[in-house]
């Protein structure tokens, strides 16, 4: 294992979650299982002697609740980031959660497709490193994090069509509408649309593509 993969340790009572959750990190390049707990004291036992990275960590365990622990482990000086994977929906666990180091929550159910977005999303954020130029990169490590939903989605646009789009986008150097289109399923035009949302977001980045004759066609990139 390289110091460039993420070490990964899953904490979760369910056996079949468990081993559906070391499935789907194994499948995100970048990232490997470390370690697998079934309660809080077995998390424990791991952290005293893996060096661990990430924790992806379910809030209800049979022997104490998910925070109990990461409040332990600040106390002993473990620093490993936290995505939560849970069932609660409580606003006040969640904002206890981020004080603690709580850096993505993913509510139960969820698909591959989810966590492997929330997973890329933690090593961009992982990756900034050394001191910012100003504001604005400061902004674009932070946002890393955050993800553009469906509730703060321009009229028209939906969720899963976004989604479609920015994995394309993320998967390629860079795009222009129509290659998008081709790769998401649907028209230039609303490839587009969706292209312009992420630049608007500041989640991607467009400039013209010389070279060919007539006009310059715009060409979009991952930020």
């Amino acid at each position: 294992m390289t110091d460039s993969v993420i070490r990964v340790l899953v904490v979760e009572d369910d056996p079949v979650a468990a081993d559906a959750h070391q499935l789907y990190v194994r499948r995100v390049p970048g990232f490997a299982v470390a370690g697998v707990a079934h309660s809080r004291a077995e998390a424990g036992r791991v952290l005293e002697r893996t060096a661990i990275d990430l924790i992806l960590l379910d809030l209800y365990l049979p022997d104490g609740h998910g925070l109990h622990l990461l409040r332990s482990l600040r106390a002993g000086g473990h620093q490993a980031d936290v995505i939560a994977v849970t069932s609660a929906r409580d606003l006040g666990i969640v904002r206890e959660g981020v004080s603690l180091g709580v850096v993505q929550y993913v509510l139960k159910p969820f698909t591959f497709a989810t966590l492997r977005d929330r997973l890329v999303r933690y090593a961009e954020f992982r990756a900034s490193s050394g001191e910012a130029s100003g504001q604005d990169e400061v902004d674009r490590a932070l946002g890393a994090l955050r993800t553009p939903g469906p509730a703060s989605l321009p009229k028209g646009l939906s969720g899963p069509t976004l989604e479609a789009v920015t994995r394309a986008l993320r998967e390629s150097p860079g795009l222009t509408a129509a290659e998008a289109g081709v790769r998401a399923g649907i028209s230039r035009i609303t490839a587009r649309r969706y292209l312009e949302h992420l630049v608007t977001v500041g989640r991607a980045e467009r400039s013209p593509q010389y070279g060919h004759v007539g006009r310059p066609e715009l060409q979009y990139r991952w930020r």
